[in-house]
């Protein structure tokens, strides 16, 4: 199967490490994984903010840089939610691209049938799902079913885990007062569980809660679900 990593404007910019255990946790499974260099935005961000002539733009060159691959995995369920529902729509032509787009939990237990990766992570985690996620992908419980797995993990839900933490995109500039109380709320009930770390599925989110925890001097490192399942006992995350 040639797969190829979409790591997103988010990932690529700020969390580059998270692209690397990607690389690292599909090579351990036995898969090479390209980067192809001609990827750019998914286009989500000029969508949501009305710009839908720049977005189709955007549209049309992802398809163009992925139609060589079987499949296409993303550490985003945000700009994997794009492309899936978005992106045919904008062009009826990218649906089969779009159509072999998989966030990274979905690629690993539907596409690749694993749930035990081989992880080692000895920490306290709960684990915070993403409103596209959830509501757009549909991943179900596919990262909780990929976390159990990982040994030494403690695993400890999060109060209220469904409510959104307050970012979505432009939202949070947008609407900054509802925003902040929302992952207030957010940031309440990830220190109600006691946890280390706050695992995710999308780094956008983690920034924006993972930057209130620091603001309240919580004692809880934000990790990407990627950074975990790439942790083993001879290269910790």
């Amino acid at each position: 199967m040639k797969v190829a990593l979409f790591l997103t404007c988010v990932n690529d910019t700020m969390y580059p490490e998270t692209g690397k255990a990607m690389v690292r946790l599909l090579r351990r499974l036995g898969h090479d994984v390209e980067f192809p260099e001609s990827q750019t935005c998914c286009g989500q961000m000029h969508l949501n903010t009305g710009y839908r002539r720049q977005a189709l733009a955007m549209v049309k060159g992802f398809a163009e840089t992925f139609e060589p691959y079987d499949a296409v995995v993303t550490p985003s369920a945000s700009c994997g939610a794009m492309i899936r529902d978005w992106h045919p729509r904008l062009a009826p032509r990218t649906a089969g691209v779009a159509s072999r787009v998989h966030e990274l939990s979905e690629f690993l237990v539907d596409v690749l049938g694993v749930t035990d990766v081989g992880a080692y992570f000895p920490h306290r985690v709960t684990y915070h799902p993403t409103c596209h996620s959830l509501r757009m992908l549909h991943v179900g419980d596919r990262p909780q079913r990929l976390l159990r797995e990982v040994r030494g993990i403690d695993l400890v839900d999060l109060p209220d885990a469904r409510e959104c933490c307050g970012f979505g995109g432009t939202f949070a500039l947008k609407n900054s007062e509802v925003s902040a109380a929302m992952c207030a709320d957010k940031v309440t009930a990830v220190r109600e569980t006691k946890a280390e770390a706050l695992c995710a599925a999308d780094n956008s989110c983690l920034m924006h809660i993972g930057g209130a925890l620091t603001r309240t001097r919580a004692a809880v490192r934000t990790i990407h679900l990627a950074e975990i399942l790439a942790s083993t006992e001879e290269d910790p995350s």
